[in-house]
Order: structure tokens, then sequence, then C-alpha cells
């Protein structure tokens, strides 16, 4: 009897254990779950203000600008009477394609370099990539005085649209390189393995199946370029100069928006149409936006 006395004693104990643990365990839980929802209302007031901060924006250009859109702000011919927009915004277009024209080319083949060619944990992958994030974090200024200094004055191209076109792309390069460069890492390496197992070379490897796959991602950093372009001042101002007129020529001076609105504004005589002057630029980016994104959609489901 005293051994089954003993022996149900100790199955308590057993049973007791788990119990005398349960407060502690429980507030553990409890603990977490409230750090979880608190951790939740965080994240959603954090997007909820984004959300209003970006729609007051939006909002607020729209209600100052489109009162200001007017017959005469889009003449053919900028004076000093009706503030035209029309050669601006051409020049805007312009600009960008010629930019874009220059730096996606190199920033894409660089990136493939990068992941494709090069040794992977090479000291020289490592310091061009710090380069390029440095380069990432220049204030545009730099660049626009880095331009003006050698393509104005060194190369004799004089303050014109080709100037302008080139310290852009310079200041641009860096991010079409690095969002290149994470979309195809990306991309799996199953995806090589198999071309090669079926006998594709590295360089049809390369464009028939890595770029295809890493193509969303790689229009995803020309969108992010493309608004650094179109909103750019300070560089074009020390390049391109700020002639509010259609350029007969790229080594013609030109405005983009963002400088037209920048001059309108420092006058202080045109603030209406400064403000008609940024719903045009907001509709064009957003234009610019969603057709990119249209195009990354389809390039995705193929």
């Amino acid at each position: 009897m005293p051994e089954i006395a003993a022996t149900q004693t100790a199955a308590d104990m057993t049973y007791a254990k788990p119990h005398a643990f349960l407060p502690t365990g429980g507030s553990n839980r409890r603990a977490a779950r409230m750090q979880a929802a608190a951790l939740r209302w965080l994240v959603r007031m954090a997007a909820l203000l984004t959300a209003a901060v970006l729609v007051f924006l939006i909002g607020y250009i729209l209600v100052m600008g489109i009162p200001n859109l007017k017959p005469e702000l889009f003449a053919w011919e900028y004076n000093s009477e009706n503030v035209s927009l029309t050669p601006a915004l051409i020049n805007t277009v312009l600009m960008t394609a010629f930019s874009l024209a220059i730096s996606t080319p190199l920033g894409i083949f660089a990136a493939i370099w990068l992941v494709e060619y090069a040794h992977r944990g090479s000291k020289l992958v490592k310091v061009v990539r710090v380069t390029t994030e440095t380069l990432q974090g220049i204030p545009s200024i730099v660049y626009g005085l880095f331009g003006m200094l050698f393509f104005v004055t060194k190369l004799h191209w004089g303050y014109s649209m080709i100037a302008g076109a080139f310290t852009l792309a310079i200041m641009v390069l860096p991010v079409i390189m690095r969002t290149t460069e994470e979309a195809l890492i990306a991309v799996p390496d199953s995806y090589r393995e198999g071309s090669f197992g079926l006998g594709a070379g590295k360089l049809r490897t390369v464009f028939t199946i890595v770029l295809p796959s890493a193509m969303p991602g790689i229009l995803s950093g020309v969108i992010l370029a493309t608004g650094r372009i179109v909103g750019e001042t300070a560089a074009l101002i020390y390049t391109a100069s700020s002639v509010a007129k259609i350029p007969s020529s790229v080594f013609s001076s030109t405005r983009t928006l963002a400088v037209h609105m920048y001059l309108l504004s420092n006058e202080g005589l045109y603030i209406g149409q400064t403000y008609g002057t940024a719903v045009v630029l907001l509709v064009l980016v957003l234009v610019i936006n969603g057709l990119s994104g249209l195009v990354a959609g389809k390039l995705a489901k193929r």
C-alpha cells in the first residue's frame, strides 16, 4: 500500500507540473497577443497616414490647379502673357526619352554582368555595389555641377538638351542598375540549370530565360528612374538651362515642366499657372506609371 500511495503521489506531481506553469505560459501568450495586436495597429495607422497624406497632396493640387487649366496655358508658343506649358511638356517627354535611352541599356547590361558573369562574392562586385549605392545618395545638384563642368564646359555642348539628358542618365543609372540586379538575383537558379540542361548557352539563357522572368522588376526600376527624371530641376538648371521653347536640335537649350514650375513660382506672378502646371505634371507621371504597370503585368503573365 505505501508503494501504491507513493506511485499515486508521484503521478499527481507529474500531472501537476504543467498546471504549475500554466499561469506563466498564459501570461506570455497574452503578452505576445498584445504585442501582435499593437504592431498590427501601428502598421494600419502608418498605412492610413501615408494614404491620407497622398490623398491630401493630390486633392490639394487638383483643387488649386484645375481652375487654372485655361486654353492659353496650352498655347504652342510661350510668352509672358500666356506662360504656356506646351514647350515644357514636349521637352519633358523628349528629355525623359533621351535619358532612358542612354541609361536603361547601360544599367541592364551592367547588372547582367554583375549577376551572371562576375564571380559572386568577389571584391570587384562588392566595390561596384558599394559605389552604386553611394551614387544613389548623392544630391542631384552635385550631378548638375558635374554636368555643367564636363558636358557644358569641357565638351563644349553648351546649355543643351543633350547635356541635360546625359547628366540625368548618369543620375538614374544607379537606380536602374540596382533594381535590375535585384530582379535578376530573384530569378531561381533552377531556370538557368534547366536551360543549360536543354543545351542552351550562357548568352541565350540570359536573354531568353532570365531577362523575361526579371522584366517586371526591371520595369519597376525604369519607373522609378522616370519619376526622378520628370521631377528633376537642379541638375537641369545647370545643364539644359531654362529657355521656354521647343528645341530645334539636341544642342538647343530647353525647359522641362519641373523647371517651368520652379521658375513660375520663383517669379511670384503666376502662382495659379504654377498649380495648373502641377496638375499636368501629376497626370503625366500617373500616365507613365500606368502604362509601365500594364506592360509589367502583361510580361508577368507570360
